[in-house]
């Protein structure tokens, strides 16, 4: 029998987590989280990331397994992901993988460009010349060590120019060297699954979760994190808004309104991202094909 890879994806706040959990039981398989701040364990408030009682109903892998100071990438995910459905491919026909980064699906659904490890000295070498100078500067090198990738990049995308950076200086190579086109064959079939709901409700359910995590504790949690906010793990919704409010640039009520606007941003942002993507099936969350899963109803055409 070919074993399966389930993916349910889907904006934030749109309820991944509970459908998650029922699918997996009605399934009696485990979950890969493929949230990839919910992989650092000291952002669980701001994160949504599932709860004792949730963790402890089926097993996950992912979830709090990293520190805010790990350098972590989507092809050490890839890797690592590919070696864990491995090993529970062996005692589970099917396995499930939920969340919502885009790149992080990208990794294990398709492959990514096989790009050198970055040192994290590097890195912080790199975000601290953008803090002081702006990316003019960085973009200028950029230019001269890969011209092929500075005209394509989205100049007002610092991450990727730091990103691409990285790799020049690391491997002495063009950064455009190492990428590629094809996609990388798996040896189990995926099957995707999309959870949205109408933007007015989903909207809602953004800002309630934001009211919810403060309820939870999200100022306190930010705010022990504070000392390390120059770490990419942090330049995250949530956080550096309230480094803000810290910082006495903003009001808290401000710094909340924030937090639910970035996240809208982000949700829409998500959802352009997975649009593209015509082998995704979409449901709403409540859908009767949710309830009743069966594998074989999306194993169908559409």
């Amino acid at each position: 029998m070919e074993k399966k890879l389930i993916v349910l994806l889907g904006p934030t706040g749109v309820g991944k987590t509970e459908i998650s959990l029922q699918i997996a039981e009605r399934l009696k398989t485990e979950i890969i989280s493929c949230d990839s701040r919910q992989f650092f364990k000291e952002l669980k408030i701001g994160t949504a990331a599932p709860t004792e009682e949730e963790l402890a109903r089926v097993r996950h892998h992912f979830v709090g397994t990293l520190s805010i100071s790990d350098y972590y990438s989507a092809g050490r995910f890839e890797m690592d992901a590919l070696r864990k459905l491995d090993e529970l491919f062996q005692t589970h026909d099917t396995v499930l993988m939920t969340g919502g980064s885009m790149l992080y699906i990208d990794a294990v659904c398709k492959g990514i460009d096989d790009i050198p490890d970055v040192d994290a000295e590097l890195r912080r070498e790199l975000l601290e010349r953008h803090r002081r100078e702006g990316v003019e500067n960085i973009l200028a090198e950029l230019k001269i060590l890969d011209p092929d990738y500075y005209y394509k990049v989205d100049h007002s995308n610092y991450k990727r120019i730091i990103h691409a950076m990285e790799v020049c200086l690391m491997s002495g190579k063009p950064y455009s060297s190492f990428r590629r086109e094809s996609r990388k064959e798996r040896p189990f079939q995926i099957l995707k699954i999309g959870l949205n709901r109408p933007r007015e409700e989903l909207y809602d359910r953004i800002n309630r979760r934001v009211d919810s995590m403060f309820e939870n504790g999200l100022e306190e949690e930010a705010r022990a994190l504070l000392p390390y906010r120059h770490l990419n793990a942090l330049n995250t919704v949530g956080y550096k808004e309230l480094f803000n409010y810290f910082d006495g640039l903003w009001t808290l009520e401000f710094a909340k309104n924030m937090i639910k606007q970035n996240s809208r941003r982000y949700a829409k942002k998500q959802l352009s991202w997975f649009n593209r993507d015509k082998e995704i099936r979409w449901f709403h969350p409540r859908a009767e094909e949710l309830k009743n899963f069966r594998i074989p109803l999306f194993c169908s055409k559409k």
